[in-house]
């Protein structure tokens, strides 16, 4: 086991490789998952039900590999950066990290150049992901409500919204006084019992993991599914390089173990599910005489476009209790009102809101806005509880001097080099933001709120790492076809949100996972070809 060739090695085991391994093994076809991280056990590995969960936090379960530094972490040299990449690596990857928000991009998101005159349009189109975005949501289970007119209609959601509770109920005060939408965006968070997992118990910290199963994180959907079916998944599996043959095609991975020891595995075909950040850093190490510049690097775009979702945040305090602790992390009201490109704004494209709870105890009691002293106590008990925050989500745009490179001297533990990212946030983003944070205040002070406050930058907020092997149907100017098939190398292919071509203005998993189970399907299809 380990050993033997296979039909098909992915490589990763977070949002997108669960669900095409998946795919592939409900036709049989011989599927192994290399993870470099390990499996969690909800009861004893999330420190969520502790009374040090927020120093876990800030430490072990930290986003950022560089502050976590966990034995499957790898650095990440983030110094030329103002966000810093947040990841996690386990059965599960960045979902067992997530706050579970689950919208959509939307159809505008595939048709930004002929819509707006930027970027590229995508190769593919809403309509074409959206059975499977459907198939999706029954495995991950989606708590949502139909009919918001923000989207085509959806089909119906398995379980019902995240609740609003006393702080959602005075936000969306704001909006409806302005009369902008909002909407109870989906979250992949069981609000009652589903697919043999729990409903939400409202503790909270979503961000920590989830002990009772209510978040969807895919080592609790998709991967026991996966295993039952037959796909091996092999855990503390480090990837350092796609090795090829003589023609020129993946013959398989170098990888090593838990004890350090380099392995090879053999397959018909590799499948890259490693995020934005780690599937170029795997592309540009697999070097050649083929592929000196890095594997399926022709068009000298792997790495390139890189973009993260800059994230603002605004924050409105009120004089009463909004009981604002109750519920996930995410209260998930979505605002759309600005989504779409208005050239009156000064930019082009848009962003969304996400309205989320207030800050945890220790967030507040560390915040800026309460001095330490004698007055540190009372001045908590003003703000605790009473705060709503908006997370202000920009559209980034793909520009080719935001990348990933191999940094010429920092590694991991294996000696494999780690990636640098190279970001500056575009003149369009920032005035982006700065028109979010100006609209957030005017729903804050619309809802009542009688301060309202506001980061124009948050930093720790890499969550999302997009764009560094584009899709598109010409090899000179992308990566992969709209299959997720590279143009160089016919047997791989990527299934990250490395391939997308634009960002959006919202969470994009839900919209990675559709292309996945898209890309699998392609491969079912055609499997005399590609695998043989």
């Amino acid at each position: 086991m380990g050993n033997e060739k296979v039909d098909v090695l992915v490589v990763g085991a977070g949002a997108s490789g669960a669900a095409f391994a998946w795919s592939l093994a409900q036709s049989g076809i011989d599927v192994m998952c290399l993870e470099q991280g390990k499996w969690l056990n909800p009861l004893s590995d999330y420190s969520t039900f502790g009374k040090d969960w927020e120093i876990h936090r800030q430490t072990d379960f930290n986003p950022n590999p560089n502050l976590r530094a966990n034995e499957s972490d790898y650095p990440v040299n983030d110094s030329n950066t103002p966000i810093k990449p947040l990841m996690y690596n386990a059965v599960g990857g960045s979902t067992i990290h997530w706050s579970a928000h689950f919208p959509r991009m939307k159809p505008s998101d595939f048709r930004v150049k002929t819509l707006d005159g930027v970027a590229d349009d995508w190769p593919i189109s809403y309509q074409e992901l959206e059975p499977y975005f459907d198939q999706n949501d029954k495995i991950m289970g989606v708590a949502g409500l139909a009919g918001d007119p923000g989207y085509p209609e959806k089909s119906p959601r398995q379980t019902p919204p995240v609740g609003l509770g006393k702080l959602g109920m005075k936000i969306s005060s704001g909006f409806d006084k302005l009369g902008w939408h909002w909407w109870p965006s989906d979250s992949a968070i069981n609000t009652v019992d589903y697919d043999g997992r729990s409903g939400c118990n409202n503790c909270g910290p979503c961000d920590l993991g989830c002990p009772i199963r209510a978040k969807a994180s895919t080592d609790v959907t998709y991967w026991p599914k996966a295993v039952a079916m037959g796909v091996q998944l092999i855990t503390n599996a480090r990837v350092r390089e796609i090795t090829i043959d003589e023609k020129g095609n993946a013959d398989g991975v170098i990888y090593y173990d838990s004890t350090g020891v380099a392995k090879e595995q053999k397959a018909s075909v590799v499948v890259m599910a490693c995020n934005g950040i780690g599937t170029p850093r795997i592309l540009l190490n697999s070097k050649s005489a083929k592929f000196p510049n890095g594997l399926a690097n022709s068009s000298g775009l792997v790495g390139k476009n890189f973009m993260f979702h800059p994230y603002a945040s605004v924050f409105g305090t009120f004089d009463e209790d909004l009981e604002g602790h109750k519920g996930p992390t995410p209260l998930n009201i979505m605002c759309s009102e600005f989504y779409e490109t208005d050239l009156s704004r000064g930019f082009v494209r848009g962003y969304s809101y996400q309205v989320t709870r207030s800050k945890s105890p220790l967030a507040t009691a560390l915040g800026p806005e309460i001095p330490w002293g004698v007055d540190h106590h009372e001045e908590f008990h003003k703000i605790f509880n009473r705060t709503v925050r908006f997370a202000v989500i920009a559209e980034d745009l793909p520009e080719l001097h935001n990348e990933v490179v191999l940094d010429p001297e920092l590694t991991d533990s294996d000696g494999i080099p780690a990636p640098k990212v190279n970001y500056t946030l575009s003149e369009n983003s920032r005035k982006m933001l700065d028109h979010g944070i100006e609209t957030s205040k005017q729903v804050m002070k619309a809802a009542g709120a009688i301060e309202v406050n506001s980061d124009p930058l948050i930093q720790e907020a890499g969550w999302h790492l997009m764009g560094t092997t584009k899709m598109g149907t010409d090899p000179e100017t992308s990566v992969v076809d709209q299959y997720c098939r590279s143009h160089d190398v016919k047997n791989l292919f990527v299934v990250d949100g490395s391939v997308f071509v634009t960002s959006g203005g919202v969470n994009p998993t839900s919209t990675i996972q559709a292309i996945a189970l898209y890309a699998a399907d392609y491969v079912k299809t055609n499997r005399k070809n590609i695998l043989n």
